[in-house]
């Protein structure tokens, strides 16, 4: 067996895999990264990493020729750094690089982030995305169209919630004074700021009504902040925040 084929979860993975059937270690093969592999964003666009292990031939002396050999080395493809940050994975795919700050523009902005957004939809298999656009001054509105809205939006909101926080920074990356970015698909946004406002009032007069705070669930802070005006005129309770981001919560207790 000369020359076999692996996948793998990286590229690591796969010639690992290679050289345990083989019986041989790096030193020994030839290795071509036919497939660097993906991540993949919230579980979707994972691929696989592939390679294609070749045993190195012996070497045989010859006193007439001059050794030319050179070692093979692999570059390992930026996935593998697990640490990285998701945020900064996607902005070296797609290669959004300033080259002349001079020429940053809130039309500029606006673009890279409506292409920014449709390729991470393409990823996560969504290839009919429409994306329009309002802006009020510093505001700028994103809205998403699409037959897969679910699987934009995700639970409770997670994967749009990412999507946006995502689309913040690319958006802040190109325009020339700073925007506060919104993505809605549909009307989910009041929605579930409608929801979050009724959830609000049970949880209160719970607190109140058993004598002992409520501590909700982690949610991004401007989520925590609609909870906290719906609850701002209430004289019987206070709201406050705990823990850290991601997993900041906020808490009803009851006024004594």
């Amino acid at each position: 067996m000369n020359k076999i084929t692996r996948k793998g979860a990286t590229v690591d993975a796969a010639i690992e895999a290679a050289l345990q059937e083989l019986g041989l270690t790096r030193e020994q093969v030839n290795v071509e990264v036919i497939e660097s592999g993906k991540k993949g964003f919230l579980g979707f666009g994972a691929k696989d990493a592939e390679v294609i292990v070749t045993v190195n031939e012996p070497q045989v002396e010859d006193n007439n020729e001059t050794d030319t050999d050179e070692k093979v080395t692999i570059e390992e493809p930026e996935q593998l750094e697990v640490e990285q940050p998701i945020e900064e994975r996607f902005e070296e795919e797609i290669v959004l690089e300033v080259q002349d700050s001079s020429k940053v523009s809130d039309e500029v902005a606006i673009h890279e982030t409506k292409a920014y957004v449709v390729a991470i939809a393409n990823e996560m298999g969504i290839d009919d995305l429409v994306v329009n656009y309002e802006q009020d001054g510093k505001y700028i509105t994103f809205q998403l169209e699409s037959e897969k809205a679910a699987f934009l939006i995700g639970k409770r909101g997670q994967t749009l919630n990412a999507l946006q926080q995502l689309a913040q920074l690319i958006t802040n990356k190109f325009s020339e004074q700073f925007k506060v970015v919104r993505l809605d698909v549909g009307d989910y946004r009041e929605r579930r700021e409608q929801s979050l406002e009724q959830f609000a009032e049970r949880m209160a007069d719970q607190a109140v009504r058993n004598g002992r705070k409520v501590k909700l669930e982690p949610m991004p802070s401007y989520e925590r902040k609609i909870i906290h005006n719906a609850l701002s005129n209430r004289l019987d309770i206070e709201t406050y925040s705990e823990g850290t981001d991601p997993n900041r919560y906020l808490v009803i207790e009851p006024m004594n």
